[in-house]
Formats: C-alpha cells, sequence, structure tokens
C-alpha cells in the first residue's frame, strides 16, 4: 500500500494510491486524523484500518494523482532522526576518511528544514553550497524502547524517500552538524510511504540513486549501509523512544558533490531526483531564498 499526504481546497488529506488514482481517505470518514502519526498512535502501527477505509471509497472519493499537491507522508514527524557516515564509500570521500565510525552517527533535523515531493528545495542566500544526499526513510508505527536485534524491525510500519539537502560550508563551522543541516526547506521528503510489507526487511538491498539534472550522481545499495537498519534502531532505543510517526533517515551513498573534483552544488533551476528501488522517486526543483 502506498499512503500518501496531499492538500486540497479543504485542507490536508492522507490518500492511498491505486495505480493512477488517489483515495482521499478524509472523503471516506471525515473523523480520521490528517497526520499519519496520529493513525499510528491510535491503532498501535495497525494501517488495516486504513486499508478497509479505501477498499469502501466510492467513485467521489478517487481523484487523478496527476496533478495533486504533495504533502509529507507523516505530516508531522515528532522526530526526524538522522545518519552520517553509514556507507563506507561515503565516509573515504568526506574528512571523517581516516575515522570509521565504530557507532551510528546520529542527529535531528527539523521539520522546517523539510519540503514535500514537487516543491522547490531553496538554496539560501547565505551559502552556495547546497549540495543533495540520497536517503531512504524509515518511518515508525508504535511507541519502543530497548528494542533487540531480533524485534527491532517489528516497530517499521513503511519506508520512504530523502534528499538530505546540507549546506557545506555551514555544516564545517563546527564539529557539530546541526546548522549546515538544517536550513529552511533544503530537504526533500516523499512522494509516499510504501508499506513495509511491500519491500525487503529492513528496507535492505535496494538500489539507491541521485540524479542532477538528468545526470546519475549518487549509485549504490541499501545493502551496503555499515549500520543496517535493525542495527541502528537497537542502538537508538537504548536511550530514545521512539513514537508513531517518527521517522529514520539512513544515511547516503558516495557521490556527494562536496567530494567531487571540481564541487558541484545545487543552484537555481536544477532538478534533483532521488530514487529508492520499490520505493519511489522523490523530485524536486532548486530555487533561491527569496
Amino acid at each position: 500500500m502506498k499512503i500518501i499526504g496531499f492538500e486540497t481546497s479543504e485542507g490536508l488529506r492522507i490518500g492511498v494510491v491505486e495505480g493512477q488514482e488517489v483515495i482521499d481517505l478524509q472523503a471516506v470518514d471525515n473523523r480520521l486524523p490528517t497526520n499519519l502519526a496520529d493513525v499510528l498512535a491510535a491503532n498501535n502501527g495497525d494501517l488495516s484500518p486504513l486499508a478497509a477505509l479505501a477498499k469502501k471509497a466510492p467513485a467521489s472519493a478517487r481523484r487523478p494523482l496527476a496533478g495533486i499537491k504533495y504533502a509529507f507522508p507523516v505530516a508531522k514527524p515528532g522526530k526526524i532522526v538522522c545518519l552520517g557516515l553509514n556507507y563506507l564509500d561515503h565516509v573515504k570521500e568526506g574528512p571523517q576518511r581516516d575515522n570509521v565510525p565504530k557507532y551510528p552517527s546520529l542527529f535531528f533535523r527539523v521539520q522546517t528544514s523539510m519540503t514535500p515531493h514537487e516543491t522547490p528545495l531553496i538554496r539560501p542566500k547565505a551559502s552556495e553550497q547546497l549540495d543533495y544526499e540520497a536517503e531512504m526513510v524509515a518511518v515508525v508505527g508504535r511507541t519502543v524502547k530497548n528494542l533487540t536485534m531480533e524485534n527491532a524491525l517489528d516497530c517499521i510500519v513503511g519506508y520512504s524517500v530523502f534528499n538530505e539537502g546540507s549546506v557545506r560550508e555551514f555544516q564545517r563551522h563546527t564539529t557539530q552538524w546541526t546548522m549546515g543541516k538544517n536550513f529552511d526547506k533544503t530537504a526533500g521528503f516523499g512522494p509516499w510511504m510504501v508499506t513495509a510489507d511491500e519491500l525487503p526487511k529492513g528496507g535492505a538491498g535496494l538500489s539507491i540513486q541521485t540524479r542532477l539534472n538528468g545526470e546519475v550522481m549518487q549509485s549504490d545499495n541499501t545493502a551496503n549501509m555499515m549500520f543496517p537498519l535493525p542495527e541502528t534502531l537497537v542502538y537508538l532505543t537504548k536511550g530514545i523512544t521512539l513514537e508513531p510517526g517518527d521517522i529514520i533517515v539512513t544515511g547516503t551513498p558516495s557521490g556527494v558533490g562536496h567530494a567531487r573534483r571540481p564541487q558541484v552544488w545545487m543552484k537555481a533551476g536544477d532538478t534533483v531526483e532521488v530514487e529508492v528501488e520499490k520505493v519511489g522517486v522523490l523530485r524536486n526543483t532548486i530555487a533561491n531564498e527569496a
């Protein structure tokens, strides 16, 4: 099942994609929350109520996918947990090449740093160094703490796509990456969430790619993560409770713009696509900050 968020004249909606159509679930039941995190919390991560609503939807609840105004798959993630340095070739191309991490390198993003599918990423006035980063997203379905390798993936309800736009100049100002990772509208998230039952366990073994104006810049496979999703979840939940609608952004492979010679930065007018096999293609144009 593909679950999307989208905007209408009546406000935010949750939908299920079937072929080239979207089933507007609020048109089936107007009591349904518009934030997927709230739906997950109410049902302990069980998505079968959404499938049941989609099954009984009348023809009037269907609308064309083409031309839809996308919103985030999870309207308001409680936590946006990101991994850095999770593909060895990416470690080797950067300033940490001589310091291969022994543990997952974790940091957080804020929601204002993200923008949905088919809306512009914003290159800030403060720096031209806006870089692309293809990443797979895992969506948490229920409240968990102290996970084990045996049960870690039980909390993941689906997967999405992320372009973790990074303002490299500001990322390098200190040893903490927060500033460079959180400029307004520098990351793309979408276009939808594909439920976990339709993908390999842990999202493993999927090709992942970035294309900038049609040119392939990154190409790898999620099987090459240094810290696969189960290990990351076990480590993370030793200290942090994960809750419904939290998202885990799982790191980027090699080929980023700052490591190229000459360096490549996204600029106004560019189109960037991030594709994760069996999940989808996230597409954004680039615009300058007004």
